[in-house]
């Protein structure tokens, strides 16, 4: 009687307050976080905590005040982010099987539809990785043709620095085409000249994609896709720039077909073509057109941004640090002298060259936040419960720049990777490429084609800014870290 009175007293305010009080409620039901999860900031209802910034130096701040292992909510979705070397060898390497599988990131999905290498899983996942690693290593490793393609685009890279006679330019394409030629010849058999507008065209969309896809705006689309896609933003830009990228793409997929001899394989796609042939009663193991595709995309992308960003910092670096340009100069001419191209041979006899380019690795912190993962099963860590489907978020910067493991870790040092006698060593907390079983399908490529470009231009060039024009050693955060765009000069030595 007393509540019924109550409801015919309301009016549209007090029904209206009414039912936002309910769906209050409800939020804070649905999301209540139980003790035994991972602490972390207070979140906004409804909201979560979208207000909270996205970068791995917010991150770190975090890790401080609530510890290696916490968590946030944007809208619903709570991700769990785990800070410090200890911690995340924990996650990806001592509970090899609890993190193994990719979350749907609604950004990405939109055009990665779970197929693929990068963002796919269970036993699709399994067949496509299994299948690029073979068939990289038979076109490349297993014939012996790697490296000698290396050294090929690395004459190139080097003749088209020296066509610069010394003025200023800005190196950010040359170098990307260059990089992005390795795996090129690999999944399409034939390089791309840097003269190639279309292919330049579809390298500054992926650029422009990978930087915009890191911004707290963009992000928002993860934590409200339904509403996000029909609102302008970053985010409508990185799907645009992604439909470019896939028509080209497809076009070379088309070419193969029409060419296509089963008998003569030239490169991954046509041996993929093949396969498709061979698995299709097996529709699970995903070999189709759609996934080639986007397998594609997977391999030209993990194949150029961190190897070509890393190159960029190299450069970077050498320029700020002159004196450890010189050292790295004087040790190539002492081993592979000015004759003959460096090899992958000559990597043992310059540790000093080797260790400059690990400390680039380290301190350029390419991809910071590491690849979104998802806890494959009930699991614990750091003392806390993590339910299965729950995201999670490897720092690796904080293993980089983590203090109990590197003695100056704000400081580009090549010596963190030397022993007192002068020889290259190994360090564990080194994880550019992350760990475990998601570790990068293209370490031994990316590992390679930094050796190889890096002292072949070294060797030929000594590289300085432009007077009054000193690169700065701060990053742009998007989804990697990459050098603020910058001109140079290389001159012949």
């Amino acid at each position: 009687m007393i509540f019924q009175a109550i409801f015919d007293r309301m009016d549209f305010t007090g029904w209206l307050l009414l039912g936002f009080a309910l769906l209050l409620l409800t939020d804070v039901i649905r999301n209540w976080r139980p003790h035994n999860l991972p602490p972390g900031p207070w979140a906004v209802p409804f909201l979560g905590n979208v207000f909270t910034g996205v970068d791995f130096k917010t991150m770190e701040k975090l890790a401080q005040e609530y510890g290696p292992v916490f968590s946030l909510r944007r809208g619903s979705e709570r991700t769990v982010f785990i800070s410090g070397y200890k911690m995340v060898k924990e996650a990806l390497v001592n509970q090899l099987d609890s993190f193994v599988d990719r979350p749907v990131v609604p950004l990405f999905h939109v055009v990665f539809k779970g197929l693929g290498i990068a963002l796919s899983n269970g036993y699709l996942w399994k067949k496509q990785r299994k299948f690029a690693n073979t068939h990289l290593r038979y076109f490349g490793e297993g014939q012996k043709s790697l490296e000698k393609s290396i050294e090929v685009e690395c004459t190139c890279l080097c003749e088209a620095f020296r066509e610069e006679q010394g003025r200023p330019f800005n190196p950010h394409y040359t170098i990307t085409n260059a990089v992005s030629n390795i795996i090129s010849s690999l999944v399409f058999g034939h390089r791309f000249e840097y003269s190639d507008e279309s292919f330049r065209k579809v390298l500054k969309l992926d650029n422009e994609a990978v930087l915009l896809s890191g911004s707290a705006q963009t992000q928002l689309y993860d934590a409200f896709p339904g509403l996000m896609k029909y609102l302008p933003g970053p985010h409508q830009s990185v799907h645009a720039n992604y439909k470019e990228i896939t028509t080209f793409l497809r076009k070379e997929i088309e070419k193969h077909q029409e060419e296509w001899n089963a008998d003569d394989p030239r490169d991954y796609i046509d041996v993929y073509l093949a396969e498709i042939e061979k698995k299709k009663e097996d529709p699970q193991a995903g070999f189709n057109i759609e996934t080639l595709l986007i397998c594609i995309l997977d391999l030209i992308e993990a194949g150029t941004e961190a190897a070509s960003t890393t190159l960029r910092w190299a450069l970077l670096y050498m320029i700020r640090y002159p004196e450890i340009q010189k050292k790295v100069q004087e040790e190539i001419d002492r081993v592979v002298g000015q004759s003959r191209q460096p090899s992958v041979a000559d990597r043992p006899n310059l540790p000093y060259t080797d260790a400059v380019i690990h400390e680039t690795q380290r301190m350029g912190n390419i991809v910071p936040m590491g690849f979104p993962k998802m806890a494959s099963k009930d699991t614990s860590l750091g003392g806390y419960f993590i339910p299965k489907g729950t995201g999670i978020t490897t720092i690796l910067a904080s293993a980089l720049f983590d203090k109990n493991e590197w003695e100056t870790p704000d400081t580009f040092s090549p010596e963190h990777f030397l022993n007192p006698e002068g020889q290259f060593r190994r360090r564990d907390a080194f994880l550019p490429f992350s760990a475990g079983k998601r570790v990068c399908l293209g370490e031994h490529l990316a590992r390679m084609e930094l050796f190889l470009f890096f002292t072949s231009l070294l060797q030929r060039f000594t590289f300085s800014p432009v007077p009054g024009q000193m690169p700065s050693s701060t990053g742009v955060l998007g989804f990697t870290n990459s050098p603020e765009e910058f001109r140079m000069q290389a001159t012949p030595r």
